[in-house]
């Protein structure tokens, strides 16, 4: 990466409409152009396996796709599928072929009968699976040999503690399925098919509290595929789209953004004062040239156009000069009345002092019960309006959010980004400055003054 030529990962705008694979395509060509601003320690694989530092963990990845991006339900599908992936494998061969893979060839097939049309004498061998027979006519969960497999996701979720009732999802489930043309019932006897409904209610039916954003094609063939199998293959259309998401659009704005060591008022707030700083140049330069005084004098406006040149560059690019000089940033509005936040600003002695225990890490963050971090798989929408920081947030004064509380960045690559931003803009401001300057020199005394 060059010096003086590095750029921040472009921003990509969110594609209008639904996604589908055609659209993700063009995230993933766009990531080809961000290689280069992206080094491989903040890379899409470390992010979302947690190996970076904060602020890029995959705790502040999930906090800007909630409270920045606004798309934060494609984390999260990504995150539960990556589990029930490893714990599907983990089950027993024979309850495994209960749900058999999804095929291309599938995929191709139709997407469903008719509306209240029993499935086909085709669709009846797929589902006659290992010892048990499915009977489509009169369906027992309670009966089936693997009864308990079912129902075991019918408890509240393991991570968030939030339930909802079972009634719900399967109405939900049933909605879906009849807009996608499917009048018959899935097979309950299959392993974990109540998590994959619950599934279906949260993320893939229309109007679902995380619904992800799928084309009405897209969304039809998954649900087909739902409908047969409870295989993770089952989601191969919906991963792709998600993970090209992720790959091409939200990884790289993230990065972005976590370059920034500023908020929005502080950033705002030193871009004027770099402004101001170049006016004054200019006045202080125009008074000296219509005065008697010694030309020399004007070299008093190199500094101001120095100074005020380099902030606007820096805050260009959402960085602010100060606070870098500490290695730190400005909390984030959550971040500041979040419970259990990790509050105190570090000072420069405190980096080699820090244990790994002292860390700002996800285990101080927030306590998940009480739906801080958004990392449940199922729970309400991601919402925050309703979050107490909020409020609070937007009555604090204007001058407390110029100046929030600091802290300190452990990622040794954000500062290195960083420290090259910082030193393009000194660079541009003094190349910019000094030529500046030496036509304010050259311009002959006026003396009207």
């Amino acid at each position: 990466m060059s010096l003086f030529f590095y750029r921040r990962p472009d921003y990509v705008a969110k594609l209008p409409g639904p996604m589908n694979l055609t659209q993700c395509q063009v995230y993933i060509d766009r990531t080809q152009k961000h290689r280069r601003a992206i080094p491989p320690e903040l890379s899409f694989e470390n992010v979302l396996q947690n190996k970076a530092l904060p602020p890029c963990t995959l705790q502040d990845f999930m906090d800007y796709l909630v409270y920045v991006s606004h798309n934060a339900e494609n984390l999260q599908f990504w995150i539960w599928l990556q589990a029930y992936t490893k714990r599907f494998y983990a089950i027993p061969p024979t309850e495994q072929a209960l749900s058999p893979p999804w095929s291309v060839d599938n995929r191709n097939q139709p997407t469903g009968n008719a509306p209240n049309q029993q499935p086909s004498t085709a669709d009846k061998s797929k589902c006659v699976m290992s010892k048990y027979e499915v009977n489509f006519d009169q369906q027992d969960p309670s009966n089936s040999p693997n009864a308990l497999v079912s129902t075991q996701f019918d408890k509240p979720s393991h991570i968030s503690g939030v339930t909802q009732p079972n009634k719900s999802a399967a109405d939900s489930v049933e909605d879906a399925n009849a807009q996608a043309g499917l009048g018959w019932q899935s097979f309950s006897i299959q392993p974990f098919r109540s998590e994959i409904d619950r599934v279906i209610s949260h993320y893939i039916a229309t109007e679902s509290p995380r619904e992800l954003n799928l084309s009405h094609k897209t969304r039809t063939a998954v649900l087909h595929a739902l409908h047969h199998t409870t295989h993770p293959s089952a989601f191969s259309l919906v991963q792709d789209i998600v993970e090209g998401t992720l790959r091409g659009q939200s990884h790289p704005n993230f990065i972005r953004w976590s370059i920034c060591n500023g908020n929005k008022p502080k950033v705002l707030f030193l871009r004027n004062a770099g402004i101001a700083h170049v006016v004054c140049g200019i006045i202080l330069a125009t008074i000296l040239i219509l005065s008697n005084t010694s030309r020399w004098w004007r070299l008093f406006c190199f500094p101001l156009f120095l100074v005020g040149l380099s902030i606007i560059v820096a805050t260009y690019k959402g960085l602010c000069l100060v606070i870098h000089t500490g290695r730190s940033r400005n909390l984030r509005p959550w971040e500041q009345f979040r419970d259990g936040a990790f509050f105190r600003s570090f000072e420069t002695d405190d980096e080699a002092s820090l244990s790994n225990d002292e860390v700002y890490s996800m285990s101080n963050r927030g306590d998940n019960s009480k739906g801080g971090t958004f990392m449940d798989t199922f729970g309400r929408g991601n919402s925050y309006d309703h979050e107490p920081w909020v409020e609070r947030y937007e009555k604090q004064p204007l001058l407390q959010k110029i100046f929030p509380k600091n802290i300190w960045i452990q990622n040794d690559t954000i500062r290195i980004l960083q420290d090259r931003i910082v030193w393009q803009s000194h660079l541009w401001s003094l190349l910019v400055s000094v030529p500046l300057t030496a036509a304010i020199l050259a311009v002959p005394r006026a003396g009207v003054l």
